[in-house]
């Protein structure tokens, strides 16, 4: 195969698929309905302007609730210096002590932002939640994201003598933030610095008592939404805009790698260290379906980019990034319990995870694995026992050839694991462990964002089987190393996704083309096969998924000019035979 229009290196190409009926697009409506209901991970409100703050913030965050927060925390700016309420647990458990906060508001402008966290870094403590606030407690500061550098950054600040009140990876930030404005530097500036100094995607928002005429929010990456709406008088800020849709229908969304000053009477962007931007706001109608999907055209598009937050919810309070230890909270791994060979379940995306998993399992925790598709492990005579675990995989938590398959496998007498996506499901309830996805409701026909969290999921069993096997230490500490490494996944994955031109500019180039072949070696194969799943599931193109080193076994006789190939052909050990299907 020479280089030519035929042979292309890509991850995905951007396509819709059309709802084919009237029935499915009343389905599709319902599930848009209740999705509005379940917002996401992690939510941020803030506003500013001639209204008391407080009650606008927390009705924000009551929008923006998910089950899986842990804590929550407001902050305001009252009468020249910074309020700060936090609770654990529920939204409800915050309000004892938000009373007083708004009485003692005084003056034209109010200023107010809050916080629902879901840990990272830290237990779930009172210390751990959000806002945090600087040693002089004239900055405050909420954040998504993951600051990957942060033990660096901690270390350099307690030399300078910062004392840390928290465990969590937010404080080095408002620390960050301090430092440079007792250098000299406004809000604005010391945002920028700080930036500059962070590993990982973000999203924050800051207030100082200082500078009470605004707020100042930026993005890095994909790991967290900023949206800002524009009022009468008055501005909000918000990780979704559902969160601020009952008091503004025109928003902004900030890009990566911008700060954003907020004030009551408007905004003004600028790339981090860099020139101002304009952005147009997007004016939105009351309509449930527009406000969930948001700046993107379509459900698949949001989801697509909504993996990189999807992956920072999903490692969320599992991963001690200091140690490395993984916690599964819902299928505690402990020594002695560790089986000795797995079979996964699934169907479609759910099977191609699987495939994937088999290669993270085996590599490092050492465990056979087997694949089996849902819809055919009932209908042989499946050799599993006690010391065996079946892991059924499924999104919706409802697929019936899956969970036919773990009921045969509880008869057998086998262990029944699952990773579901729908807290409460079928396949979590029957289970004897689960690891939840989190990655927020799926709206669009394919899978996306559920697909990678089902494998980050897998990554983390892998990790944590491997921790619990006393017989290998060399296992148990390379586990602990690759954990770590999760930290810097969301800020990849948006660094990837920022490459858009690219994939429009792909699909534009071979969208007329009838056939695709896409290959893979080693853990890439089962991605190919991922990949030519979802070229027909959306485009209705004819797509197969090869492992490389088949295609000159059959498949290199349907190749030719017309036809491109897909080749997934990472940076790994076996990049150079992938590279070498490229020539003949």
């Amino acid at each position: 195969m020479r280089d030519s229009d035929a042979a292309f290196y890509i991850t995905k190409v951007d396509c819709v698929r059309p709802v084919r009926s009237s029935k499915e697009r009343a389905d599709l409506t319902g599930r848009t309905s209740a999705a509005i209901r379940i917002a996401r991970m992690c939510g941020i409100i803030g506003y500013i302007g001639s209204r008391p703050g407080i009650p606008i913030v927390v009705g924000g965050l009551r929008r923006l609730e998910y089950r899986g927060y842990d804590s929550s925390g407001v902050a305001v700016l009252a009468g020249g210096r910074i309020q700060v309420a936090r609770a654990v647990g529920k939204l409800a458990n915050l309000d004892p002590h938000l009373a007083g906060l708004d009485a003692n508001w005084a003056g034209e402008t109010s200023v107010a932002m809050g916080h629902t966290r879901w840990a990272t870094h830290g237990g779930v403590t009172e210390p751990n939640a959000h806002p945090h606030v600087g040693r002089t407690g004239r900055i405050a500061l909420v954040h998504n994201g993951i600051v990957e550098n942060f033990l660096a950054l901690r270390a350099e600040l307690a030399g300078d003598g910062v004392i840390f009140t928290s465990e969590t990876d937010t404080e080095v930030i408002v620390h960050m933030l301090e430092r440079y404005v007792n250098e000299g530097m406004d809000l604005e500036r010391a945002t920028h610095a700080t930036l500059a100094r962070l590993h990982g995607s973000q999203a924050i928002v800051v207030m100082r008592a200082d500078e009470p005429d605004r707020l100042v929010c930026a993005r890095i990456g994909n790991a967290g939404g900023v949206c800002i709406g524009l009022g009468e008088g008055e501005s909000f800020v918000a990780s979704d805009a559902q969160g601020i849709l009952e008091h503004t229908r025109d928003i902004i969304f900030l890009e990566s790698a911008e700060v954003a000053v907020v004030r009551a009477g408007g905004v003004r962007a600028r790339r981090i260290g860099g020139a101002e931007v304009t952005h147009k706001p997007h004016h939105f109608s009351w309509d449930p379906v527009a406000a969930e999907k948001g700046e993107y055209r379509h459900f698949m598009l949001k989801e697509i980019h909504e993996q990189a937050r999807a992956i920072t919810d999903t490692i969320r309070g599992r991963v001690d990034l200091e140690t490395g230890v993984v916690s599964l909270e819902d299928l505690p791994i402990k020594p002695g319990s560790v089986p000795d060979r797995i079979t996964s379940i699934g169907c479609g995306t759910s099977a191609y995870s699987a495939l994937i998993g088999k290669f993270l399992i085996e590599g490092i925790a050492r465990i056979p694995v087997d694949v089996d598709y849902g819809s055919e492990y009932r209908y042989r005579q499946p050799l599993v026992g006690p010391n065996s675990a079946v892991l059924g995989i499924t999104q919706s938590g409802e697929t019936a050839d899956t969970l036919a398959a773990m009921d045969e496998a509880r008869k057998r007498g086998s262990r029944v694991w699952s990773i579901v996506n729908a807290i409460g499901s079928q396949a979590q309830r029957v289970s004897d462990g689960h690891i939840a996805m989190r990655a927020g409701p799926e709206i669009g026909v394919c899978s996306t964002k559920a697909f990678t969290t089902s494998i980050v999921d897998q990554y983390l069993l892998a990790c944590a089987l491997a921790m619990a096997r006393p017989d290998v230490d060399d296992s148990r500490n390379h586990a602990r190393v690759l954990a770590r490494e999760l930290a810097r996944l969301p800020n990849l994955v948006g660094r990837a996704l920022d490459a858009n031109p690219i994939y429009d500019e792909l699909a534009r180039r071979f969208h007329h083309r009838e056939h695709f072949l896409y290959l893979g070696r080693g853990i890439n194969y089962p991605v190919a096969l991922e990949g030519a799943l979802k070229l027909k599931e959306m485009s209705y193109i004819h797509a197969e998924g090869y492992p490389a080193g088949e295609m000159k076994h059959g498949p290199i006789a349907l190749i030719d000019e017309d036809m491109p190939v897909v080749c997934i052909c990472v940076r790994d050990g076996v990049r150079q035979d992938g590279l070498a299907n490229r020539a003949g």
